[in-house]
């Protein structure tokens, strides 16, 4: 099988590369984590003019045609500098959701917006008691005429502070953990009866709890068939997992490469630490782990779009368990081999780690992971 790449994606891989390495340094990054906002609309448009925002959707709709291959492209150099913006809800998650399931109006009104910078999207899932089972959906929605009327609380929701639009989970009917019986529903982040409140996460991400009371949604803000929505939201939020795993092996380049400078440069003794073989040994732990963990992201990219259920919900999982534990030893590693300078604010290293360890319980932690795939069989289930 042939890995390379083309070479319409290497021209992209050159330009994200080049647009984060000149105008998103960690300077940078810590001046947008302290603003406002929490993001830089300012890169935001950067990414619109490059063709970043519609990677995935079709030339019709503003987007270059893109897969998971021009995603992770993306996705990899986005990690590398820990970048803030909103790239995963808006582009990934809504606009997928919007790609797999909405209307021809829908498509046409809102794909082109967020492809320009112009629409933020956030996906709102969780509830205080659903832990990572997304049908596990205690937000109700109540049919009224044409419309629904959504009441509940959602929390945690990623970039919801800053969202225009907000996809719900809200159920229709069944029991509150029923599969069947779910809704998604674009709800405007400025409606009557929408109540957010703005929180900042671990790795400097911005969130919100947001709170529903009487939110009243038109028939034509359904997307796809009114309680019919799951199957449609387990593959969209595969691709998300695909992507945050390609953010993961920029992240771990990023420290990897820092480690290893510091080893060259730092010195003890008189020499630099990095001659100490002891410490050489665990440079080369944190490649080799780098290493497979890019294979498990190549293969979770692979079965992002696969439409059989099953074989990509293995995957998937196989891949966010394996990154889960290579990513907490590198970060650790990384740590460690910087020693205290490590622990500071002021220095990049931590703050990789952190959002690691963040990416490591987004969409069902490691045990969550390991429960699903021990439920499937396994990655590779022997043959009966």
């Amino acid at each position: 099988m042939d890995f390379g790449l083309t070479d319409e994606q290497k021209l992209l891989k050159d330009s994200v590369d080049r647009l984060l390495a000149e105008k998103y340094d960690f300077a940078k990054r810590k001046q947008i984590a302290a603003s406002e906002l929490g993001w830089s609309r300012e890169m935001w448009q950067q990414y619109a003019d490059l063709g970043l925002l519609g990677v995935p959707f079709e030339e019709k709709h503003g987007g270059i045609g893109g897969g998971p291959v021009e995603t992770m492209i993306v996705m990899e150099a986005l990690g590398r500098s820990i970048a803030l913006e909103p790239y995963v809800p808006t582009v990934v998650l809504g606009g997928g959701f919007i790609q797999d399931g909405g209307t021809d109006k829908q498509k046409a009104a809102m794909l082109p917006q967020i492809a320009e910078g112009k629409l933020l999207l956030a996906f709102a899932h969780t509830e205080r008691q659903s832990r990572f089972d997304m049908f596990d959906v205690a937000t109700k929605a109540r049919k009224e005429g044409n419309s629904y009327v959504l009441d509940g609380v959602k929390t945690v929701v990623w970039h919801g502070d800053s969202a225009d639009k907000l996809l719900v989970t809200a159920r229709v009917s069944g029991q509150q953990r029923d599969k069947d019986g779910i809704g998604l529903f674009i709800v405007d982040g400025k409606a009557a009866g929408v109540t957010r409140k703005r929180i900042t996460l671990m790795d400097s991400h911005r969130g919100a709890d947001i709170v529903l009371k009487g939110v009243k949604v038109s028939a034509d803000d359904v997307i796809g068939d009114a309680g019919r929505a799951y199957p449609m939201i387990e593959r969209v939020v595969d691709r998300a997992i695909a992507a945050i795993i390609s953010e993961s092996i920029g992240c771990m380049d990023e420290l990897l490469a820092t480690t290893t400078e510091y080893l060259k440069t730092r010195e003890q003794f008189g020499r630099p630490i990095g001659t100490f073989q002891a410490l050489q040994h665990r440079a080369v732990d944190m490649l080799m782990n780098v290493e497979q963990s890019r294979s498990m992201s190549m293969l979770a990219t692979m079965m992002a779009g696969e439409s059989d259920n099953s074989e990509r919900r293995r995957s998937i999982s196989g891949a966010k368990v394996h990154i889960g534990k290579a990513s907490r030893y590198v970060g650790e590693q990384a740590i460690q081999l910087h020693g205290g300078i490590a622990m500071t604010m002021e220095y990049k290293a931590g703050h990789y780690f952190r959002r690691l360890l963040a990416i490591q319980t987004m969409f069902g932690d490691l045990d969550h992971h390991m429960d699903l795939l021990s439920d499937a069989g396994g990655l590779a289930p022997a043959d009966d």
